[in-house]
């Protein structure tokens, strides 16, 4: 009995001794993971794109930014390096390809979409400082960030990004507010080298519960004063709809419209969603292409989504009517209304 109480006891420190040695992997484990504030991270996409109301000579296209190409195109590149830390942090956002030079432009190749520093003031404050993308709109650069792949005429003519000082506040779990004083909209410089030499542009934000309120201001400098209304909802698991108005003006020209984006989730892997605009012009914008003033231009965009790992493809219907010729149809007469196909791939890490 002496015997078999010994090799338990033995069996007993060694269960104790394990026990301990994995707590103390797990733990150090825990702290290697916990030790990696910088994160990498990025897109690439492309596309096919043909239309079906008229020939694809000529590459005629939609008025709004991006997929206008025909054929096989090239999207974007995009390359983010994030560092966090415990009350700082950086973000540079690199993007190559036709998508980022209409976007974000680019010096010596080299295209920057974001590139800021942060500081969490208080943990209801945090200060940004550099270029980053705006705050109004319902849609973004990045197609991996917005359902349909082609974009809307509100996000097209409103500003892409920003270069200046912003400080964001949560006021309360509800609401949220942002103020900002930054160069006029996709301005890297503010001096000489700049296109619009010493002005400066103001933003603000006011947020409840997913709804935003935008404004910016740049005194009639590059695109003078606009409001926006970007929010959403969720009306069901299933079900999601997004909201996008607003209003630009500059001297008595700029825009005016509305957009909603119905979205069904009927998978895990698969959802369908639709985008329905009202673009309007004031005087003689010149977005939609008609040569006409205060033309205007109705578009129906239904999206599928369908996602496999970190695959999205993406096939794509789209109509657009304007109030004025604006296009061509397959006998070359001038027509008031385009209807496209496109299909993308984009793949996200």
């Amino acid at each position: 009995m002496k015997t078999i109480r010994k090799t338990n006891y033995v069996k007993n420190i060694f269960l104790v001794a394990s026990l301990f040695a994995g707590t103390a992997i797990f733990a150090q484990e825990e702290a290697e993971e916990e030790k990696k504030p910088l994160s990498i991270s990025g897109t690439v996409d492309a596309y096919y794109r043909t239309n079906l109301s008229s020939s694809d000579v000529g590459s005629q296209a939609p008025g709004s930014s991006f997929a206008d190409e025909s054929g096989f195109a090239l999207g974007m590149a995009n390359v983010i390096a994030s560092y966090e830390g415990a009350k700082t942090g950086a973000v540079a956002d690199l993007a190559f390809g036709p998508r980022a030079l209409q976007a974000v432009g680019g010096d010596a190749g080299v295209f920057v979409n974001q590139l800021y520093a942060y500081w969490n003031v208080s943990e209801g404050t945090k200060l940004t400082v550099g270029r980053f993308n705006t705050y109004l709109g319902y849609e973004v650069i990045s197609p991996a960030a917005n359902f349909n792949y082609s974009t809307s005429y509100l996000f097209s003519y409103g500003p892409f990004s920003h270069v200046g000082l912003k400080a964001d506040f949560a006021l309360s779990e509800d609401f949220s507010l942002m103020l900002a004083v930054m160069n006029v909209t996709d301005e890297n410089f503010n001096g000489t080298s700049g296109s619009v030499p010493g002005a400066y542009s103001l933003g603000a934000q006011l947020g409840y519960s997913g709804q935003y309120l935008n404004f910016y201001y740049d005194g009639n400098a590059k695109l003078g004063f606009e409001i926006d209304y970007t929010g959403g909802f969720d009306i069901s698991d299933t079900f999601y709809l997004g909201l996008n108005a607003a209003y630009q003006d500059n001297d008595g020209v700029g825009f005016f419209g509305a957009a909603i984006y119905p979205q069904l989730a009927t998978s895990d892997s698969f959802k369908i969603g639709l985008r329905g605009e009202y673009f309007a012009e004031s005087g003689d914008y010149g977005a939609i292409g008609t040569g006409v003033e205060d033309s205007s231009v109705f578009t129906a965009t239904l999206t599928g989504s369908y996602s496999i790992e970190n695959l999205t493809i993406k096939p794509e219907l789209r109509l657009d009517s304007t109030s004025d010729d604006a296009f061509f149809d397959n006998d070359g007469a001038a027509s008031k209304s385009l209807s496209s196909f496109l299909i993308a791939a984009i793949y996200s890490f």
